[in-house]
This record gives C-alpha cells, sequence and structure tokens, in this order.
C-alpha cells in the first residue's frame, strides 16, 4: 500500500470535505428524524384513530422499504415528479438529508414513543391535574422524562445513521466513502487499499466512541432511576 499519497495537500483536503459532508447529512437528518418522530410518536399513542393509524402506517411503511430504494426515489424520480431543477434544489447535500430525515423518523418514533411509555402514567395524571392539555403535559411533563431515557437509545441509532450514510455513494454524492472511492480512481489501484482502509478506520473510531459514551450514559441512566 502506498501511504505516500497522503502527503498531497489536495488528497487531505477532499478527505476532509467528503467527511464533513457526511457529518453534516448526519446531524442535520437527527434534527429532521427526531422533529418529524416525535409527533408521529404523539399521534400513535393518541386515542385518535385516524392520526394513531396514519403514524402506525408511516413507520410500518419506512421500516418495511429498503434505505437504498428510499435513496434513489427522493434523488431520482422526485424531482422529475414535481418538475424541480434538481442542480439547483434538489442536490446531493438536500436530498440525502430529506431522505434520512424521513427514513430515520420512523425508527426515532418508536425510541420516542417507548421513551414516552417508559415515564409513569401518574406523571400523565399529574399534568392533567394541573389543567395541562394533552400537548401540554406531553411537552411539559413526559417528554422532558422520556428523552432522558431514551439519550442512550438516539445515540445508538445515530451511529447506525453515521454508518448509513455513505450509502449515498451510489448517488455520487461527495461524502467521505465517496471522496475516497474519486481519489481511490484518480490515483490508480496502487492506492486504493489505502483509501479504503482510512474510511474504515475512521468510521470505526468514531463508532466506537460514540458507542462507550451510550454505555456511559446507561450507567448514569440506571444510577438516577
Amino acid at each position: 500500500m502506498d501511504f505516500s499519497v497522503l502527503q498531497n495537500q489536495d488528497v487531505l483536503n477532499t478527505l476532509a470535505d467528503g467527511f464533513k459532508f457526511t457529518v453534516t447529512v448526519t446531524v442535520l437528518s437527527i434534527i429532521g428524524g427526531i422533529l418529524i418522530g416525535t409527533p408521529l410518536a404523539m399521534m400513535r399513542l393518541s386515542s385518535n384513530k385516524i392520526a394513531s393509524g396514519f403514524a402506525k402506517f408511516y413507520v410500518d411503511f419506512f421500516r418495511g422499504v429498503p434505505l437504498i430504494q428510499v435513496i434513489f426515489i427522493f434523488y431520482f424520480l422526485l424531482p422529475k415528479f414535481f418538475d424541480f431543477q434538481s442542480h439547483i434544489y434538489w442536490g446531493p447535500l438536500f436530498s440525502s438529508v430529506v431522505t434520512f430525515a424521513i427514513f430515520e423518523a420512523a425508527f426515532f418514533s418508536e425510541i420516542v414513543r417507548s421513551g414516552i411509555q417508559s415515564v409513569s402514567k401518574g406523571q400523565v395524571n399529574a399534568g392533567y391535574a394541573l389543567g395541562f392539555t394533552y400537548g401540554q403535559t406531553m411537552s411539559n411533563v413526559i417528554l422532558p422524562q422520556a428523552f432522558r431515557n431514551m439519550l442512550p437509545v438516539i445515540l445508538t441509532q445515530s451511529i447506525v445513521l453515521f454508518q448509513d450514510v455513505s450509502l449515498v455513494y451510489v448517488i455520487s454524492a461527495p461524502d467521505f466513502l465517496g471522496n475516497a472511492n474519486t481519489l481511490a480512481n484518480t490515483y490508480g489501484s496502487e492506492t486504493k487499499a489505502v483509501f479504503y482502509l482510512i474510511v474504515a478506520v475512521v468510521y470505526f473510531c468514531i463508532s466506537f466512541a460514540l458507542s462507550q459514551l451510550v454505555k456511559r450514559l446507561h450507567q448514569k441512566i440506571a444510577i438516577i432511576r
């Protein structure tokens, strides 16, 4: 393996740009997934059959569709369906964030739902006793406690999401893996193992570090309980 290619500043900048793209998609998708998933969880737990049915269908649908297929749909089909100019409005970053936010919302919804159900029903009754509505009880009483309980699971799902973002390579997005593959093709077969090894090491180190953080959070939450 020829590691001398790493002395090239352009190579390092390209890898750094790809890593920045991957992190950006991951963070924005986590935020979007939670923002979409939380109302879905509340709808799933509500007594309204229409809202509950819609939330259940949403979760079952996206959990049953391969992620790679969802990426293709959002990147190739929807821009044509809505007649968007993809190079302006529907580029790799935008389509990647939208795809993962909508897809991961199904998983974050189930995490939030389990977190809400982990809070004792007495807390719900206490909120109603104070005159809160269902929404106020959820936002002011239940969700703060639920998010503390489900934080380790959210981080675990975030690790999975961070790894799954590498799939945007199939739409030629300039992510970490995609840029590494471009560099490997540019600098020849002797460097392919080097670039793929770098990607693997970086993914492993970050995932392992976050996994250790999850373990510590599990321990702290167990102590609080």
